[in-house]
């Protein structure tokens, strides 16, 4: 009976033993069930980060529809609506002008990168030597203007923004503030294929000026003291301009007066999605993604490589011990 009894004891401690680390293994993750809506900037220099952070909520166990991409504007309405619950393309400050349609209702939680992201408007190198152009007030005179009118309607062609992004309102802002709707005309077609177009005329031994920010392929294909150097906007009475950026080699001045304030790139996350996903609140606020990570995408895609999602899985192999401690982090905030 005892010999008997110490069997099952042993055939039920054993059979214990199995189911620990079967339970282990099928730990239920903090996103198990849930549903991220997911949006992506439609500038295609923020899909890399944005397929960065897509997986690694997928590891989480969050089951995540999209990106959506959409224009900064409808990205802010629809994240106060609850239409979708978050992106990390982000700019600020420059998107300051959106806080009225989404403030208290989504925030700006954690930062994909901080500091460093540049814009401003650069010239050929050429030019900057032959003209002795300085700043945007240069393109009143006849001989700069006629030397980067591409197109015959007597103005000088700047790649500019497309409608409804930020950069869109403060190039016109500047077009006015410096009374310069005469002397250029800001092109706001599709900017990937504007660039292209103007990256050919320099190939072609033609003057260009177009607007950029960092990181972009478009300092790959031109670079900054190499190819083409920042130039400033006017320093006008009455008008408040953004602190310089100081130490940039690559302007025609030190410091350089840019006309845009370096931004951080940041997630923006619906409130109430966030209140109940305390691990991706969590993860949004380890992550960081370096700028020459992304600057180093950027300049593959434009070379054709557009294969996005394995780029994304590439570097989270790369970086895969320092992402496993942004995902450990997220599931001890989950509880």
């Amino acid at each position: 009976m005892n010999n008997n009894l110490t069997k099952l004891t042993a055939a039920l401690m054993l059979g214990a033993a199995s189911i620990v680390p079967a339970t282990a293994a099928f730990a239920q993750e903090p996103g198990d069930g849930k549903t991220i809506k997911m949006a992506q900037a439609d500038w295609d220099t923020g899909w890399f980060q944005a397929e960065i952070y897509k997986q690694m909520f997928e590891d989480l166990g969050y089951s995540v529809t999209g990106p959506m991409t959409l224009g900064a504007s409808a990205f802010y309405q629809a994240v106060s609506q609850g239409d979708v619950d978050l992106w990390v393309n982000g700019w600020f400050p420059l998107h300051e002008t959106y806080k009225p349609t989404f403030e208290g209702k989504a925030k700006v939680d954690g930062a994909v990168a901080k500091g460093g992201a540049l814009q401003g408007y650069l010239v050929d190198k050429a030019a900057i030597e032959e003209f002795d152009i300085k700043t945007l007030d240069d393109f009143k005179r006849p001989e700069v203007k006629e030397a980067f009118d591409r197109n015959g309607d007597g103005k000088a062609d700047l790649v500019a923004c497309p409608p409804g992004w930020g950069c869109e309102l403060t190039i016109t802002q500047h077009m006015e503030e410096f009374d310069l709707g005469d002397d250029i005309n800001p092109i706001k077609a599709g900017y990937s294929a504007s660039m292209a177009d103007a990256i050919a005329a320099y190939q072609n031994g033609e003057h260009i000026l177009f607007y950029t920010w960092t990181p972009n392929w478009t300092v790959d294909q031109l670079s900054p003291g190499k190819d083409v150097m920042w130039i400033e906007v006017p320093q006008k009475e009455g008008v408040e301009l953004p602190a310089p950026a100081k130490g940039l080699e690559t302007c025609v001045a030190d410091p350089c007066y840019m006309g845009f304030v370096a931004n951080d790139i940041v997630p923006v996350v619906n409130d109430d999605f966030i209140a109940d996903n305390p691990a991706v609140d969590a993860l949004l606020n380890e992550v960081s993604i370096p700028l020459a990570d992304i600057f180093a995408q950027n300049s593959k895609m434009n070379d054709g490589d557009d294969d996005v999602q394995a780029q994304a899985t590439e570097w989270i192999k790369n970086n895969q011990d320092m992402v496993d401690g942004w995902l450990e982090k997220a599931r001890e905030a989950a509880g």
